[in-house]
This record gives C-alpha cells, structure tokens and sequence, in this order.
C-alpha cells in the first residue's frame, strides 16, 4: 500500500500540494453504476470550505473535476479520478518558512524527509487543503453506505472551553439527521453563536483553539472488522490520524476507563425486539475489534491551528541559531469546524472498504448494474 493510499478493498490515493495547480484523488474499486449525488458532495465540499470571520481568507470554489471514472455522472467501475483547482494560491507568503520552520507544522519535519526538495509552499503535501479531495472522496462513500441505511455524524463535542452534550444514543438517528442539516456541527443550537464567539475572540488576539470532534456510526451491523492489526479501532484511527491537526481518538468511554471498575466499564448484553444489543455502550460499538451491532462513537482531537500571528520562537537553519518568527498570510484561528466532513470522509471510506471486504464489491453496485 503507498504511503499516500488509504484502504485495501477500496482504495484512496491523495495526491497535490496546497499551492501546486491542483490537489486530487484516485479512487480504485468503486462499484459500477453508482449515480453520484452532487447535492451531498457540494453539501459537504461546503462544509469544509472557509467562510467568514472564523476562517482563512483564503477561498477556493473546490468544485471536483472527475477526470476518469465517471460517465454522465454514473460510475463506470474503472478508476475514479477527481481533480480541485487551486486558484487562490499566494506561494510569497511563505518564502521565509525554508529557513525559519514554523512551529508544530510539519515544515522542519518535511524539509528532513524530502531532502529540501519538497514544495513547502502554505505547508504543501502537509496542508490541510489536502483534505478537500479527502472529503471528495468520502462523499461517495457517504453515498453509498446511505444507501445501505448506515448514517455518519460528526458534531462538535468542545470548542476550547465550551462544551456541548453527547450524542444520544437513545435518539441517535434524530441527532444525526440534525448535526447532518446545519453548517455548522452543533446539536444544541444555541451553542453555535457562543463557540464562534469564541473563535473571533482568538482571531483578534492572532491566536488559535483546538477542540474535540465526537462522530457517531448508526445502522452498522455486528461482524464489521478484524481482530488485532486490522481491527475496526485500528482501521479507523489509521484514517483518521491521517488528517492534518489530530493529535488524538478515543472510543466509548475511552480514557475514561481508567477511572472505572469493571462493574462499571461492561456493556451487559440483553434482548431487545429480538435482537441482540447492550444496555450501555461504553465500548463504542466495538468488541475485540469488530462491530457488535451498537453505535460506533468516537471522539477524535483536533488541535488548535499552530499558524498564529504572535511572535514565536524557531531557528534560522542557514545559520545554524535560534531567532523568532511572525507568521503571515491567510490562516484559520480554528479548523475543527471545517474538520468535521473530513473525519466523517474517511470513516465512511473506511466502512465501505471494510464492508465490501465482506460482501464483494457487487454489494454496493447500483442502477445499472
């Protein structure tokens, strides 16, 4: 598997840099016949896009071009292709970051790797505009695990300080149905004024916050995944630690098993309108790394953004000594609103591919099939 593809049955490759002439995605194993729904992929490209005071200023239309695959918007079952023009790219904005790294950006790290010849330029193959072809893809893969009943939310659990309640799994699908309909990812409304508040507040002060993105999987089937190295957990964490600026996931309960007798900690079994299920779901959804037939929640980590306007410290690695840095151009004071579709992306990507692990690509084929 590349470094830059993600799945097995189903596979995802990334390719482009935040500043190149596009960013993109191939996408192998797609079922035939898939009529691709532009609503949802705009729903979600939307989603992920910058707007207003509580982002970049930076603006791309990120319309995705399907260069093969795709054959009067039906999919052919070949490899899918789908290319996003980068049109609003300043690459002198970060003509000084060769030599000064940024702190916690991947600008040191990268340089290493590659030798000094990577394109650094607004954080290249590392940047976040990375994950606009990632959220093309997964909007597929939304499309067709919709399509089987299986439903993805993502809503945000913390913003800094603020906090909002947990899904409830009593009312799972109502909850999902609510985060999917707003822009941005609150179950309690009110909440949405006070974290953008928030978010402006640290805009003003050329700072930045982080926060805790809580995703919920409903309709999933128990028997989903594998033990031990390809386990659902293991499956998912891969994917998701692949998007820039999460620096942590927990399932269920999650750290907080660490607090609980185990009298506590289990999930009793019990029967309900005939089917197995559990009275809790501390677990998430997951035993011995396959699905039992609950929720599959999870909270993933987004930390704050590290390009800020106050004055830092780095190295001048032409000199060899330390000095500081002011990082201009067009940053976001935060992302995990704009990572929301994005963990929703490749947990759907990582589903599908699991899921046709094992059914069979012929699973998921659509109308003319």
């Amino acid at each position: 598997m590349s470094r830059n593809t993600l799945g097995k049955n189903l596979t995802v490759t990334i390719f482009g840099e935040s500043h190149g002439p596009a960013v993109g995605a191939v996408i192998d194993g797609l079922p035939s016949g898939i009529r691709i729904d532009m609503d949802l992929m705009t729903e979600q490209m939307n989603r992920r896009k910058a707007a207003g005071k509580i982002s970049t200023a930076r603006h791309e239309k990120d319309l995705p071009e399907f260069i093969s695959g795709v054959k009067d918007g039906i999919t052919e079952g070949t490899p899918l292709t789908l290319l996003i023009r980068n049109e609003n790219v300043r690459r002198s904005d970060y003509a000084g970051h060769l030599k000064t790294p940024r702190p916690s950006h991947a600008d040191y790290s990268g340089h290493i790797r590659y030798g000094g010849y990577e394109d650094a330029s607004g954080g290249g193959h590392f940047s976040g505009r990375l994950t606009a072809p990632l959220t093309a893809a997964g909007a597929i893969c939304l499309q067709m695990l919709r399509d089987k009943g299986i439903l993805i939310g993502t809503h945000i659990r913390r913003l800094h300080g603020i906090e909002e309640r947990h899904f409830d799994e009593t009312d799972l699908l109502n909850d999902i149905q609510t985060v999917n309909s707003r822009h941005f990812a609150v179950l309690q409304e009110e909440k949405e004024a006070e974290m953008k508040a928030l978010i402006e507040q640290a805009a003003a002060g050329k700072d930045s916050v982080g926060g805790i993105l809580e995703t919920a999987v409903y309709g999933l089937e128990a028997g989903i995944g594998e033990p031990m190295f390809d386990s659902l957990e293991s499956r998912i964490s891969q994917a998701v630690f692949s998007v820039p600026a999460v620096k942590g996931i927990q399932f269920g309960s999650g750290f907080a098993f660490a607090g609980m007798y185990g009298s506590e900690a289990n999930d009793p079994f019990v029967i309900r309108d005939g089917k197995v299920q559990t009275e809790t779901n501390h677990n998430g959804g997951i035993n011995g790394g396959i699905s039992n037939g609950m929720p599959v929640v999870f909270e993933t980590v987004i930390k704050p953004t590290p390009s800020i306007g106050i004055r830092q410290r780095t190295v001048d690695l032409d000199k060899n000594e330390n000095t500081t840095i002011e990082i201009g151009g067009r940053h976001d004071p935060a992302i995990i609103h704009r990572a929301r579709p994005v963990i929703d992306a490749v947990t759907a990507i990582v589903l599908a591919d699991l899921l046709m692990e094992k059914y069979g690509r012929a699973w998921f084929e659509g109308e003319n099939a």
